[in-house]
């Protein structure tokens, strides 16, 4: 399974920028992003940045991984999932009739 992490810019110039996410920095590749300016969020992979994330949308995904991580030691995950709990599940919208 491959996952993207949500890191903050620190630093960057026209092709890549500095990042960090809990504590853990690198460098990325902003070529599918373009310059970002320090305190943009980005969703990263492989050491590229593939999209830019707002505060919201970078939170969710930190709530995701710390998730997965405490499920997978047996601890409660639920209170991470707050946008999923009673609720039913949705086809996106390309998916739908």
């Amino acid at each position: 399974m491959c996952l993207g992490l949500p890191m903050t810019v620190i630093d960057g110039d026209d092709f890549s920028a500095f990042c960090e996410w809990r504590g853990e920095s690198r460098r990325v590749s902003t070529l599918l992003v373009g310059p970002q300016a320090p305190g943009t969020r980005l969703l990263v992979h492989l050491d590229s940045a593939i999209r830019v994330l707002d505060q919201a949308e970078a939170e969710a995904i930190g709530h995701a991984l710390d998730g997965l991580a405490a499920a997978a030691e047996g601890r409660p995950f639920e209170h991470l999932f707050a946008d999923l709990v009673d609720r039913e599940p949705e086809l996106p919208a390309h998916l739908r009739k």
